[in-house]
C-alpha cells in the first residue's frame, strides 16, 4: 500500500467563522502529517481579524494560500473566477481537491473534473458545512441549489458531513449519497478543554457569532428587551462578532432603549470572549456543527442554545434543555432562568462537559478525512470504511472549534 504524501487543495468562498476554522485546523494537521497542502479563499470578504487568521496559516502550507474574488450568490462572474482558479489549481498538480461550502464545492468539483478529463488522477471531495442545505426545499432558491447539488453529485468522489443532521439533510433535500460518504465531527484542541472563569466585571450574557439573521442576534436582543419589561431592568450583554447586519442590530438596540446594557465588539478569540460573560447564548435559526457550541461546552461556560443542526448531537442526553429555534418567548424564559439561578447553570455546564472528550481531537478529524482520501484513491487502509455511514452508527464522534462564526454557502 502506498503511503506517499498527498498534494491537497482546500477551497472555500469566505474565510470567516466555523467553516474556515475547520479548514485551518485540518490543513495544518495534514501538513504536519507530511502532506503538501494549499488553501484557496475569497479575497473580497473577511474582517481584519479574519484576514490575520488567514495570514497565520500561510507559513504552515507547502502549496500556500491564494485569494481570488468569489461571489456569494450564483453570478456570471463565476465563469471568469472558475477559469482563474482552474489555471492556478492545475499548476499545483493536486491529488485531492476538497471543496467546502456550496461555492467552494462547486469550484473544486468542476476543476477536478476538467483535470480528470486531461488524464490527471484527481480525487474530488465535497463538504457542505450546512451551506445550500440550509435552504428551504419548498422555495425557488432552495430548489435551484438542491438541483445543482444533485447534478454535481455526478462529479464527486467522496462526501464528508460534519454532523448526522447534515447527512440527513443531504439525504432529504438532495438524495441518498451513491458515493462514499462519511460523518466526521469537528475536533477540539486539548487546550480548549481547560475551564474558563468569567472576569469580575463580566456581563450577564454573551453572544458570539456571525451578525446575520440566520444566527439569531435579533432574537437575542429581543429577549434582553423582554427581560427588561419583566424585571424593570435590562440584563447586561456583550455581542461579539462581525457580519453584514451589524448596523441593523446596533439600530435595534438603540430603538429598544438597550444602548446602556449592550456593547458591540468585533470578532475575538472565543476563549478571550468567554471571560466577558457569565452565560453564552447561541440563538441560531440554523447550524451544521457549530464550533462555538463545542468550545463553550469544552470550557465549561454556562450555555443556552437552540435545537438546530448538530447541536442536539453535542448535548446528547441533555438535548431536552435546548430551546426551540425562532421562539423568542422560550429564549427569554431560558435566559430568565439563567439569571435566577446562576449556580445551577454552572453545575449544568460541568455536566454537559462530560458529553465531550479530549479524544475528539483535530488529529482524529484529520486522520479520518485523510483515510477517506486514501481509500478513494485505492490505497486501502485496514480497519477503515468508506461506505456512507452516519457517526451515530459508526460509534465514533469527533467535534471542533472557532472564534465567532457561521457556515456560508
Amino acid at each position: 500500500m502506498s503511503t506517499s504524501p498527498l498534494r491537497i487543495v482546500h477551497c472555500v468562498r469566505s474565510p470567516i467563522g466555523g467553516i474556515f476554522r475547520h479548514i485551518h485546523d485540518l490543513a495544518i494537521a495534514q501538513s504536519q502529517a507530511g502532506h503538501a497542502v494549499g488553501v484557496i479563499c475569497d479575497s473580497s470578504s473577511g474582517s481584519d481579524f479574519d484576514n490575520a487568521f488567514v495570514d497565520r496559516l500561510r507559513p504552515h502550507l507547502a502549496l500556500g494560500v491564494a485569494r481570488f474574488p468569489m461571489q456569494r450568490s450564483l453570478a456570471l462572474q463565476d465563469l471568469a473566477a472558475a477559469f482563474r482558479l482552474y489555471r492556478y489549481v492545475k499548476d499545483l498538480k493536486p491529488d485531492i481537491v476538497h471543496g467546502h461550502g456550496a461555492k467552494g464545492g462547486a469550484y473544486m468539483r468542476a476543476i477536478g473534473t476538467l483535470l480528470r478529463l486531461q488524464g490527471r488522477d484527481v480525487t474530488r471531495i465535497y463538504c457542505p458545512h450546512g451551506g445550500s442545505l440550509h435552504y428551504d426545499p419548498n422555495r425557488l432558491e432552495g430548489r435551484v441549489y438542491h438541483a445543482l447539488e444533485r447534478l454535481q453529485a455526478h462529479f464527486t468522489d467522496g462526501l464528508i458531513f460534519v454532523s448526522d443532521y447534515e447527512y440527513a439533510a443531504y439525504e432529504t433535500k438532495v438524495g441518498h449519497p451513491r458515493i462514499p460518504a462519511r460523518v466526521v465531527y469537528n475536533g477540539l484542541q486539548p487546550s480548549e478543554f481547560m475551564p474558563v472563569q468569567p472576569d469580575e466585571d463580566a456581563r450577564d450574557f454573551l453572544y458570539i457569532g456571525m451578525l446575520r439573521d440566520l444566527k439569531g442576534p435579533d432574537l437575542f436582543i429581543e429577549a434582553l428587551y423582554n427581560l427588561r419589561l419583566r424585571t424593570g431592568q435590562a440584563p447586561s450583554a456583550h455581542i461579539v462578532g462581525e457580519g453584514p447586519d451589524r448596523a441593523k442590530y446596533e439600530q435595534k438596540v438603540k430603538d429598544l432603549g438597550l444602548t446602556g446594557a449592550v456593547t458591540f465588539h468585533g470578532a475575538l478569540p472565543a476563549r478571550q470572549a468567554f471571560r466577558m460573560g457569565r452565560c453564552v447564548v447561541v440563538p441560531s435559526r440554523a447550524e451544521a456543527m457549530p464550533y462555538i457550541v463545542l468550545e463553550t461546552v469544552a470550557a465549561q461556560v454556562p450555555l443556552i442554545a437552540t435545537r438546530v443542526g448538530g447541536i442536539p448531537e453535542i448535548f446528547g442526553r441533555y438535548a431536552s434543555r435546548l430551546v426551540e429555534a425562532g421562539d423568542v418567548d422560550k429564549l427569554t424564559a431560558a435566559m430568565e432562568g439563567a439569571l435566577a439561578d446562576p449556580q445551577a447553570m454552572r453545575s449544568f455546564a460541568k455536566s454537559l462537559r462530560t458529553c465531550l472528550a479530549e479524544t475528539f481531537s483535530v488529529d482524529l478529524m484529520s486522520d479520518r478525512i485523510t483515510a477517506l482520501y486514501r481509500q478513494l484513491r485505492g490505497q486501502d487502509i485496514a480497519g477503515s470504511e468508506v461506505t456512507a455511514q452516519p457517526a451515530a452508527s459508526a460509534g465514533m464522534p469527533d467535534p471542533q472549534t472557532v472564534y465567532a462564526s457561521s457556515s456560508n454557502p
